[in-house]
C-alpha cells in the first residue's frame, strides 16, 4: 500500500436536492411549547366542568388545593388533577401530531429510506 491510499471505499452520501426550510424547525419548537400549555388549559376546563357535571369520580386526594412553598402565588385549586389530565391530553396531542405527520409524509411520496440506508438488494428468482 502506498502512503496516500485511501482505506475508506464507501462513496460519500448523496446530497439532497432540497433542504428543509428553517421555519419548520421554528414551528416544531413553538409546538413543543404550545401543546403543554394548551393541554394544561384544557385540563383546567375539563376538571372544572367535571365538578359541575360529575362525569367521572375524582378522588379527593387529586382535588386538594395546593399551596407552593417559597412562591408568592395564591393557592392553586385541583393542581394534581389538572396535572394528571394535562399530561394525558399532552400525550394525546403529541400522538395526534405524530400520526398526522406520518400520514402527510406517506402521502407526499417521501422515501422510506434514510440518508444512510442502503437500497434493498433485488435478486432474480431461480426457476425450478
Amino acid at each position: 500500500m502506498s502512503k496516500y491510499a485511501r482505506f475508506d471505499r464507501r462513496p460519500p452520501p448523496k446530497e439532497r436536492p432540497w433542504t428543509v426550510h428553517p421555519i419548520w424547525r421554528g414551528i416544531g419548537c413553538v409546538l413543543f411549547v404550545i401543546i403543554p400549555v394548551m393541554s394544561y388549559a384544557g385540563a383546567v376546563l375539563l376538571v372544572e366542568s367535571n365538578l359541575l357535571s360529575r362525569w367521572i369520580f375524582m378522588p379527593p386526594e387529586l382535588m386538594t388545593t395546593v399551596r407552593l412553598p417559597f412562591v408568592p402565588l395564591p393557592p392553586i385549586p385541583h393542581l394534581y388533577a389538572n396535572l394528571l389530565i394535562g399530561s394525558v391530553l399532552m400525550v394525546l396531542g403529541f400522538g395526534v401530531l405524530t400520526i398526522l405527520y406520518a400520514l402527510v409524509f406517506r402521502l407526499s411520496g417521501g422515501s422510506s429510506l434514510g440518508p444512510l440506508d442502503a437500497p434493498p438488494v433485488y435478486r432474480q428468482r431461480r426457476r425450478r
